[in-house]
């Protein structure tokens, strides 16, 4: 979509496409034109402000619970970058880290349970992130698990939080009805009666959410609010032992104290909660394949195979990221992997065809205007989003496609992320070599920005290997001062320079230097920046008797 038709908050943030609906808002997946970040926009509607001495209350509590839920400094809490109100006081948006995971809700099914150990370690990493809140102190509100996300690494997200308390009845009665703000199905008794909310309101929460991962279905399941809020009041929940056997008794008895109607009588606090999960926790000693343990349930048990491990932080704490390559690790270009068995690419009527050769004009035209705002991460984006499309209809080998996959290669190379380029480039160059031939200057192209990619992941022999390999192939068609020689040549030499090895360094570069000197002059930019590198080359290797004379 053009830069131009997106809709765009606080000229800045612009709103790319819907990610869900909630009773309290929308969220948007959006960029950030000014730092080039991905980010999600929270809309948030409150139903009536019927005056401007409402309208300058709500303003003033909408800014101070944004920054207070800001100043909860935990990994699990999205960070909040911005909170923006409208001039008419009729949506407020909250700018906040995007996360990439899938919420509770699509893990909990009465007829496919979750390993004891998956739901004790999601609802340990929630006690973890609310003890940090509590201290501020923030209370969440509206804990459920549709606002809990598990990330692809098994970390645990919870969202929302501030929002409740920023829609709050208790001053200005925002809401239509007045009714207390909330989700019934995990509303603690003196929410229900519009009680004072404390901690131990979240804790409340936090035993239904547990309750349902271990079980399947939700504490109470009423026809309507009333009979909810009633049962929440005052009706006592099945023990998760009638329903599920295999449940610890010590864990559904942590479950029962976390549902007591009164908030004096539920575990004293967020950390004593977490104190009675270390028990069913896997340590750092436990393989996911363990020995079943007396109660029936399995410490390594991680759940489904493609759920993600929640259980992972327990057992690998403070664990570095995955090598690219390795399972679950990096991304692979779109393509590559499965390329033989890809199904023909559908025909198409030449007017609809000219409109999608259009469309791919529209984006490389949007991309070009991106990356001359320094925008390289949205272009990057913006190109995916046509790369999908256009891929489904020419096959993701056309020509069309391979060009639009290597804009967006050089747009995650030119914004830095080279972890992520790194496989762009490789699919490009084994793209282009079953395409053009394997000494194609794409495909050669390709396999030098790989090269270069790894030198930035500090791969540096790799990234040696890899240039010199190509800088062999450009030589014996262009020779040496072809545009492409002359880069590869001073990459070579810096890299060199990079490992320690100046001597090797100054072997590269000083007939490089001879070259450009003859070439294009003493004064040529590239000339001038060899010659000074060379020049700190002499410095290094001063009163060196192996190294070259100055």
């Amino acid at each position: 979509m053009p830069d131009e038709d997106r809709r765009r908050i606080a000229d800045r943030y612009e709103l790319l496409e819907p990610l869900n609906h909630g009773g309290m808002g929308d969220v948007w997946r959006g960029f950030d034109a000014v730092l080039d970040r991905p980010v999600a926009v929270k809309l948030v509607r409150p139903q009536a402000v019927t005056s401007p001495q409402l309208a300058e209350e709500f303003e003033k509590r909408f800014r101070r619970e944004a920054r207070v839920t800001a100043r909860i400094q935990h990994p699990g809490v999205p960070q909040v970058y911005d909170a923006v109100l409208d001039e008419s006081y009729e949506q407020l948006f909250l700018v906040m880290e995007l996360v990439d995971g899938v919420p509770l809700t699509a893990y909990v099914h009465p007829d496919e349970l979750l390993p004891v150990a998956w739901a004790v370690a999601v609802a340990a990493q929630v006690a973890t992130v609310l003890s940090y809140a509590h201290e501020v102190p923030v209370v969440h509100r509206d804990l459920k698990p549709s606002n809990i996300l598990v990330a692809r690494d098994g970390t645990v997200k919870v969202l929302d939080f501030g929002i409740a308390a920023i829609l709050r009845t208790d001053v200005t009665k925002l809401t239509a009805t007045g009714s207390p703000i909330g989700t019934y199905q995990y509303m603690a008794p003196e929410q229900v009666r519009g009680a004072r909310v404390t901690p131990s309101t979240d804790l409340y929460a936090l035993g239904c959410v547990l309750y349902e991962l271990l079980c399947g279905r939700p504490v109470f399941a009423g026809d309507s609010e009333y009979q909810l809020m009633s049962q929440h009041i005052a009706a006592t929940p099945t023990p998760l032992r009638e329903l599920r056997a295999e449940v610890p008794a010590e864990l559904e008895v942590l479950v029962q104290d976390l549902l007591r109607k009164a908030p004096e009588a539920r575990p004293v606090d967020v950390q004593a909660v977490y104190e009675r999960l270390r028990p069913f926790l896997p340590s750092p000693a436990d393989e996911p394949d363990g020995v079943e343990d007396s109660e029936g349930s399995l410490p390594g048990e991680t759940g489904p195979v493609g759920v993600p491990d929640p259980t992972g932080v327990f057992r690998r704490p403070f664990a570095p990221r995955s090598r690219a390559g390795a399972t679950g690790g990096e991304p692979t270009a779109p393509g590559d992997a499965e390329h033989a068995a890809e199904p023909p690419a559908p025909a198409l009527p030449p007017a609809q065809r000219e409109e999608l050769r259009e469309q791919i004009r529209e984006v490389h035209d949007h991309c070009a205007a991106l990356w001359d705002e320094d925008r390289f991460s949205q272009a990057a984006e913006v190109v995916g989003e046509m790369i999908e499309a256009a891929g489904r209809v020419l096959g993701s080998e056309s020509r069309a496609v391979l060009a639009l996959r290597r804009r967006r290669a050089f747009s995650r190379q030119l914004a830095g992320d080279h972890r992520a380029a790194l496989p762009e480039f490789e699919g490009l160059a084994d793209a282009f070599a079953r395409v053009s031939g394997p000494h194609n200057e794409a495909t050669l192209d390709c396999r030098a920005q790989a090269a270069r990619c790894r030198g930035e992941l500090g791969r540096v022999t790799e990234a040696l290997a890899g240039l010199e390999d190509v800088l062999d192939s450009i030589r014996a068609v262009d020779g040496d001062m072809s545009e492409n020689a002359v880069e590869l040549r001073r990459d070579i030499g810096m890299l060199l320079l990079a490992q320690g090895r100046a001597a090797q360094a100054y072997a590269v570069l000083n007939p490089l230097h001879a070259d450009l000197c003859l070439v294009f002059g003493p004064d040529n930019e590239l000339t001038a920046e060899v010659a000074d590198t060379l020049a700190v080359i002499r410095l290094d290797l001063d009163g060196d008797a192996s190294g070259p004379p100055a």
